[in-house]
């Protein structure tokens, strides 16, 4: 049964058309002209109870604009919501007490009060039992490691522990649905880790429905049930995890630095060049699974002076790029360079 139902939904705003030139700008700062931009244009898509689904497209495709929708904080131009069988406008109050929200760059915590104090304060507002409270607090705190932090002023807090608190506080009063925009953005790899185990081990717990938004590959793969991609506020693709990559992202590229100039060309199977080599640099596309990865970094530390290699994911833009493009951009001829 679809806990989340989005039909044809609409979101438009006006904003200031910029000048060019620096008459114009001057111009504009007193007679300011406006423009209609069209954030979400027709998204249509569902979610069943218990799902993690991944909503993702480049940077101002429409994801935050969509989430706020979902949440009540935006008012749709048109379409219709449901959220837990609620109008997120209509209902607002009600859909409050069955949803938890986490915007990576912001916090719902109040600044100044310590952590727990926060969370207090939110068990009135949300009026949770208390048995039911020291219970699910007990719970999140294990599972977030919030024990040394419930003490310390928000304020105080780092980035990473921030938004550890800021996922408790949105499941504290047991909502039936997370929305979670950017949750690991900016987070060093451990606390991503940390947020990530969270995230799986509180689904398989309570069931909840979670609508993630994110531009980090690996919150995809590791979470995601399946993804709904987005470009220009319009839907391009809906599919499995595994299909999406395999048919919009078939490589992860290796990254080499080498310890001196490479004389010649460089070959290198199951690989094909992205970026020319300098005599130092260079960068390889690989076919993702079946082990490429590995035999191609072998390969070159076994016949290159390597000093430094990386291996990466490509940036949502690239898969939404190649989407977008229709390509499939999987390299089959070995690296020339």
């Amino acid at each position: 049964m679809a806990l989340i139902e989005v039909r044809e939904l609409s979101k438009a705003f006006r904003v200031r058309r910029p000048g060019s030139g620096a008459r114009a700008k001057v111009a504009r700062m007193f007679h300011p002209a406006y423009e209609t931009r069209q954030a979400v244009d027709g998204v249509s898509f569902d979610i069943d109870g218990g799902e993690i689904v991944g909503y993702l497209g480049a940077n101002g495709a429409g994801k935050s604009t969509t989430v706020k929708c979902l949440a009540g904080i935006l008012v749709p131009d048109g379409g219709t919501v449901r959220v837990a069988g609620l109008d997120p406008v209509r209902e607002r109050i009600r859909l409050a007490r069955r949803i938890g929200v986490v915007f990576g760059q912001k916090t719902a915590l109040w600044w100044d009060l310590p952590v727990a104090e926060t969370f207090t304060l939110l068990r009135a507002i949300y009026e949770v039992p208390p048995d039911r409270y020291r219970t699910t607090l007990d719970t999140l705190t294990e599972l977030l490691g919030l024990a040394d932090l419930l003490h310390i002023p928000v304020r105080q807090l780092s980035l990473g522990q921030r938004v550890r608190a800021d996922l408790a506080a949105a499941f504290l009063h047991g909502p039936d649905v997370l929305f979670l925009d950017e949750p690991t953005i900016g987070l060093d790899a451990m606390v991503k880790s940390n947020v990530r185990r969270f995230i799986k081990d509180i689904r398989t717990a309570s069931g909840v429905t979670v609508l993630l938004t994110t531009h980090d590959l690996a919150d995809l793969e590791q979470l995601c049930d399946r993804l709904v991609i987005i470009d220009r506020g319009r839907v391009l693709f809906a599919g499995s995890v595994e299909e999406t990559l395999h048919r919009f992202a078939p490589y992860v590229r290796v990254m080499v630095e080498f310890a001196e100039d490479i004389a010649g060309s460089v070959r290198v199977p199951q690989a094909r060049a992205t970026a020319t080599a300098d005599g130092r640099h260079l960068t390889l596309e690989v076919p993702r699974g079946d082990g490429a990865a590995a035999a191609v970094t072998s390969y070159l530390l076994d016949r290159f002076p390597v000093r430094d290699l990386r291996l990466t994911d490509p940036s949502i833009e690239d898969v939404v790029r190649v989407l977008y493009e229709g390509a499939s951009g999987a390299p089959d001829e070995p690296a020339h360079v």
